[in-house]
């Protein structure tokens, strides 16, 4: 889809979410052939003349000032990430771009994960899973048993094991699909994420279906469930917190109120995660002694 494609596709639809009483206009009870609000309405409580806003809709946005996109930004009742998404849209140039999201983090931020004591994982604009703690990965291992990099969206949208790894499935699948949107308007010219987007497109009907509904969302904060092949159903609270220096990379951490059944589920995991990791480390023969030759 192009630019301007992506302009309409986005304002009609956050359009159509608004109805008059949401922004305080009477409803005679007319037949709408729309809808939500109509591009008049849009217009009148933006205070822009309905030509130049349909010009806006229509795609032609680049340029348009600070003032008129607050304006439209209030009329559509847009929340911060929808209006930091219709800004990335209208700021939008040839050869804008940002460096690559990393597919690692460095030692010293591996070293802090490691001494959390709750889960933690590390990802990237295009979802990957870069790195995590132990408990991070115990969380997480459906993830982590795929093939080359675990990736957060391939798993949701792509693995059948997700439906039952996430308890609201369907949640999970609107939210990736709308933090990506949010990605991508972010730095449109990011190859991998849009070889991404491609992927999903063609092999999954459901992430085409929450594709089409242009959501856009900024992971913070919040409250999901886990229903973990190993301690069964855990509930958890997210925090999200960009990495200093790493521009694209983000951690999150989760944690579990004191005395709960997620706690004692969480302990259980704790034991499942080390015994995991200590067989590993005997297969492997990285137990932290140096490796002996047989017969030394």
């Amino acid at each position: 889809m192009g630019a301007k494609d992506e302009i309409r596709e986005f304002l009609v639809t956050r359009r159509a979410n608004v109805t008059p009483e949401q922004v305080g206009l009477p409803d005679f009870g007319e037949d709408r052939r729309v809808p939500g609000l109509r591009r008049e309405e849009v217009a009148m409580l933006a205070g822009v003349s309905l030509d130049y806003y349909t010009r806006l809709e229509r795609g032609n946005i680049r340029g348009a000032s600070e003032s008129v996109l607050n304006a439209i930004a209030r009329a559509l009742r847009l929340n911060d990430a929808e209006r930091e998404y219709l800004y990335d849209l209208a700021r939008a140039a040839p050869g804008r771009g940002r460096r690559p999201a990393p597919g690692t983090v460095r030692t010293s931020v591996q070293r802090v994960l490691d001494t959390m004591a709750v889960p933690a994982i590390v990802y990237n604009a295009h979802q990957d899973l870069v790195s995590a703690n132990m408990m991070g990965r115990a969380l997480y291992a459906p993830h982590f048993d795929t093939e080359g990099t675990p990736n957060i969206a391939r798993f949701i949208f792509l693995d059948p094991r997700a439906r039952a790894f996430y308890v609201d499935w369907g949640l999970a699948c609107r939210t990736v699909a709308a933090i990506m949107r949010l990605e991508a308007g972010r730095d449109p010219l990011n190859g991998e994420l849009t070889a991404l987007i491609g992927e999903l497109s063609m092999r999954s009907p459901r992430f085409r279906k929450d594709w089409a509904g242009h959501d856009v969302h900024e992971h913070r904060t919040g409250v999901k469930s886990f229903d973990h092949p190993e301690v069964g159903l855990v509930e958890v609270a997210f925090d999200v917190f960009d990495m200093p220096g790493e521009a694209g990379l983000h951690i999150v951490t989760y944690s579990v109120p004191p005395g709960s059944d997620s706690a004692d589920r969480f302990a259980l995991l704790a034991s499942w995660a080390a015994t995991r990791e200590s067989e590993s480390e005997r297969d492997t023969g990285t137990t932290g002694e140096p490796a002996t030759a047989a017969g030394d």
